[in-house]
């Protein structure tokens, strides 16, 4: 194999993620096209900014376009029926399957997992172009529950490369990049409904071509996930290594899961902010833009509701990388900013929310009349044209933004307990398992009929309450750094094999890069 090659390639230090900090010299790499640098500038390919590159764009095609569908308000449907069945099902098995899913990932890899998330989008997807024509609610139904299977996996290995990847004092960095690029999908995937729709003010069904459209899209994120390299060859621009396990077997990951609970038992505290960080989604996309907003205003919220995410994970991410302040006090600054964040915004929502109710969206969907009021006297789901429209349109965009604040924050705040890919993988899993069971009750309490107001409520005393429990681990458990030796500790690597390799050059002293 061309990797375990003894002739070696040279080369300089110099990399994106590089930071001032790092050691200053000659690199060595393996002889292999993985560790050549792309068009003789950008860091080679079994690097972790390649890599990154390359899971965002997986999850910008599966994931995105999940979000797209999703953001309009009941998958694109006139009546949520169907997309709260799948989603119920989807958040369901999610929630089992993603709290396990770090067990499966470090057995199977990461190129397998992702893979095999990405079909569970693309069926997903088709189920809905299905329903158009055949109103199969049971096909949709047993999508969303496959796509739970998927997803689980699918986003525990994305984790565990934006987490354990990137050097200590690139993660904010690398977890805003993905957060961007992802997002980015979502913005796209929403203007094509948005440019179907956007010369007529009546509700109706998203068309054909969309879900076309968006099923072609997550086919070529599935297949995109075979490009990546195994975790075990990426290598840091200075020579360090990600840690995993190098023998894993079903046993020692099964074991490694209940491990985790053992050596990390605080990582409890932060399940009510796992447990939030997607109780909202339901309340953000069907009982705001699906029942408030016409469908060509439901596709302009979600655009900008998706280029807010970009804007927050940018915010957030490089503050949380800030190289003048302790990672420690960096910490505390950004549980502040969620705070102050989170009460401003939904103090906001508050009152939006006092101006309308379940039964006055669900009369304009039904041409039901309220009170004995005929239908035709009834105002229409709100449009762009409309008076007072700009109040909402811009919370919107602000729950879009918080949306991104909170989940780059959790992701850095795990990212910053460990460095240990193993356990990362297993910290992403708990994460995304509690998160999705969230998402599975608030979409059986929307297909249950609870009022706006009610759900409201619970989104907003959860988001506080949470930071509030989470509040002893960032003031305790976080540190400036994670040594080595305690990284190593969950796996069967030695120092030898993941420390920095790059060379030190003395100050003055300057290394001749070798042929």
């Amino acid at each position: 194999m061309a990797d375990t090659d003894p002739k070696k390639a040279s080369h300089d230090v110099s990399s994106p993620e590089a930071s001032v900090a790092e050691p200053q010299g000659v690199l060595e790499l393996p002889n292999s096209w993985k560790y050549k640098k792309i068009l003789g500038r950008f860091p080679w390919y079994a690097s972790p900014p390649v890599q990154l590159l390359i899971v965002s764009c997986v999850c910008f095609m599966c994931p995105g376009m999940f979000n797209a569908i999703n953001g309009m308000g009941g998958g694109g449907q006139m009546d949520a029926t169907a997309n709260n069945h799948a989603n119920t099902a989807l958040y369901s098995t999610f929630s089992v399957v993603g709290f396990f899913a770090g067990t499966f990932t470090n057995k199977l890899g990461i190129r397998t997992a992702l893979s095999f998330g990405g079909i569970g989008y693309s069926v997903y997807v088709g189920s809905f172009l299905c329903y158009n024509h055949t109103h199969n609610l049971g096909f949709t139904t047993f999508a969303g529950a496959l796509l739970g299977v998927c997803a689980g996996l699918l986003w525990c290995a994305q984790g565990a490369i934006m987490m354990s990847y990137p050097p200590e004092d690139s993660k904010g960095r690398y977890i805003s990049w993905f957060w961007m690029i992802f997002n980015l999908g979502a913005v796209i995937g929403s203007l094509i409904p948005l440019g179907q729709s956007i010369n007529s003010t009546a509700a109706a069904t998203v068309s054909d071509g969309t879900y076309v459209g968006f099923l072609v899209l997550t086919l070529i994120g599935a297949a995109l996930a075979w490009t990546l390299v195994d975790a075990k060859d990426v290598i840091r621009s200075d020579g360090s290594k990600v840690i995993v396990m190098k023998h894993p077997s079903w046993s020692s990951e099964i074991m490694g899961l209940w491990e985790t609970f053992f050596t990390d038992p605080y990582i409890l505290a932060l399940f009510p902010m796992f447990l939030s960080s997607n109780w909202f989604y339901a309340y953000h996309f069907t009982e705001i833009n699906g029942a408030y907003f016409n469908t060509r205003t439901r596709a302009l919220n979600g655009v900008v509701y998706y280029s807010m995410q970009i804007v927050g994970a940018y915010v957030f991410g490089f503050a949380l990388d800030f190289k003048g302040v302790r990672r420690t006090t960096r910490a505390k600054m950004a549980w502040v900013a969620l705070f102050v964040l989170i009460m401003i915004v939904w103090g906001c929502g508050y009152k939006f929310q006092t101006t309308y109710t379940r039964e006055w969206a669900e009369a304009l969907v039904e041409g039901t009349g309220v009170n004995g009021v005929a239908p035709v006297l009834l105002n229409t789901k709100k449009d762009w044209k409309d008076p007072g429209f700009g109040g909402p349109f811009v919370l919107y965009m602000f729950y879009g933004f918080s949306d991104a604040a909170w989940q780059t924050c959790v992701y850095w705040f795990m990212g910053a307990l460990t460095n240990n890919g193993r356990k990362l993988a297993n910290f992403a899993g708990f994460y995304k398992g509690i998160q999705s069971a969230g998402g599975a009750i608030t979409w059986a309490l929307d297909d249950k009929k609870i009022s706006y107001m009610n759900m409201f409520a619970s989104n907003w005393g959860l988001l506080a309450g949470s930071l509030l429990v989470a509040l002893p681990v960032i003031l305790w458990k976080v540190e400036d750094t994670v040594s080595l030796e305690k990284d190593i500790k969950f796996t069967d690597e030695t120092i030898d094999e993941v420390a920095a390799k790059a060379h030190v050059v003395p100050a003055g002293e300057v290394v001749a890069e070798k042929a």
